[in-house]
């Protein structure tokens, strides 16, 4: 075998082996996590994903070029919700990217130092810039709302499809309408009470228990104060 043979099956070798090394260098590991107490999880890149606490129950996550944030609606106990007007800040603003659809999922591609000017993230300690592709996903069902960015946009899309929800919080009460449903009930009962009671028979009652005339009384009362219903 000549030298020039030799040589291109060295450089196809290398050229493989420098695919093997790069793909082993680029190849992320995935954990999964819970975003909610035994409820709903989540993968995220593994051995370097840090959780960075919480805001009332705004949930923050960080890896090398990622963020991840989570709110439950229903695990948020506030009455004045500070941590759903902050997150929905968060989405208003990322929903003014470009808009790109990325395997099924709307994606939203902002700015990096766009998205660390949101106040929920005034915990993390980041330097992050250049694009960052977002997607926002919310589930109805289990009240969880979902926001993912990172630099990566196969990462994104990867963590977005790995989501398994679980609901865990009963669902809350519906105050205004409880209120409503009795409000009505009572009403009912009133105006069963007036349509099935006879007036004419109460009014014979009192007259024979106190000896009075309502209808001479009514009229001396009228002489003073004018017309009175009876």
């Amino acid at each position: 075998m000549d030298n020039k043979k030799l040589s291109i099956i060295a450089i196809i070798i290398l050229i493989i082996i420098a695919s093997v090394i790069l793909v082993i260098i680029t190849w992320v590991n995935y954990e999964r996590i819970d975003i909610t107490p035994n409820g709903t999880t989540i993968e995220v890149p593994a051995n370097q994903t840090k959780y960075d606490g919480n805001i009332q129950h705004a949930k923050i996550w960080n890896w090398n070029n990622g963020i991840l944030v989570t709110y439950n609606s229903n695990e948020d106990k506030n009455i004045i919700k500070v941590s759903e007007l902050g997150f929905n800040t968060l989405n208003n603003v990322i929903k003014n990217g470009e808009k790109q659809d990325i395997d099924g999922f709307t994606c939203y591609v902002i700015n990096a130092d766009q998205l660390l000017e949101i106040h929920i993230f005034d915990i993390i300690k980041v330097n992050y810039n250049g694009k960052f592709y977002c997607i926002p996903l919310s589930n109805e069902t289990t009240h969880d709302n979902i926001i993912i960015c990172c630099n990566d946009k196969n990462m994104a899309v990867h963590i977005a499809k790995s989501v398994e929800y679980k609901n865990v919080f009963p669902d809350k009460t519906d105050t205004l309408s409880t209120v409503k449903n009795m409000t009505g009930d009572l009403q009912s009962k009133v105006n069963n009470y007036t349509n099935n009671t006879n007036l004419s028979e109460i009014k014979s009652t009192v007259e024979e228990k106190t000896g009075i005339n309502l209808d001479d009384a009514q009229r001396t009362i009228e002489q003073y104060t004018g017309k009175l219903p009876i």
